[in-house]
């Protein structure tokens, strides 16, 4: 089922998330929730709390490289912490499906160590770069209350505060139903 997609500015999505504890049919409906819903809005990641839950749960869509070879199929992150980060930085112009049009560069460490549990209950460590390690620092950040365009500059920031503003209030609509801060639903829910 898709999701409504949380604004950046509803208070779920600044407040830290709790891990998951009990892995049941509930978590595993609410991943394939998350795939759909980041499927319709055509996102490439998506933190539990940007559907409204506060639990610590990220899922990431395919990637592929330039040639069109999947490098990365679809995944769910359940409790990741980023146990260490790479020296080595990147830039990169980065979206995000609770900011709707807007993308601004953000400087990231290029590799990262994430530990996670899979989606069968089991604990991972992997040692990731790449696009898939700036999206699971985007999304991971979403779990800790962090919103990308708080990592830009402040010269940056104020540059852009008339569109957050716009968003804020719903002004600007994505093609994706989305919960504003008043809880106000924009857009359609459908059933995929």
């Amino acid at each position: 089922m898709v999701l409504p997609i949380y604004n950046a500015f509803h208070p779920v999505l600044k407040q830290k998330t709790s891990d998951v504890e009990n892995f049941d049919e509930s978590i595993i409906q609410l991943v394939n929730d998350m795939y759909e819903t980041m499927d319709f809005a055509e996102g490439i990641g998506l933190a539990a709390n940007q559907v409204g839950r506060s639990i610590s749960i990220v899922t990431v869509n395919d990637i592929y490289d330039e040639d069109d070879r999947l490098l990365h199929p679809k995944k769910a992150y359940i409790n990741p912490v980023i146990t260490s980060f790479s020296d080595e930085m990147d830039d990169f112009n980065e979206g995000c499906l609770s900011v709707p049009e807007l993308r601004e560069t953000v400087t990231r460490p290029k590799k990262i160590q994430v530990r996670y549990i899979d989606i069968n209950g089991n604990e991972r460590s992997e040692s990731i770069d790449g696009l898939l390690a700036r999206v699971l620092q985007h999304e991971i950040d979403h779990l800790n209350g962090i919103l990308f365009f708080e990592r830009i500059s402040p010269i940056r920031r104020t540059l852009i505060q008339n569109k957050l503003k716009k968003i804020k209030k719903g002004l600007i609509v994505p093609n994706y139903p989305m919960v504003l801060p008043t809880g106000k639903l924009i857009g359609e829910l459908t059933e995929t």
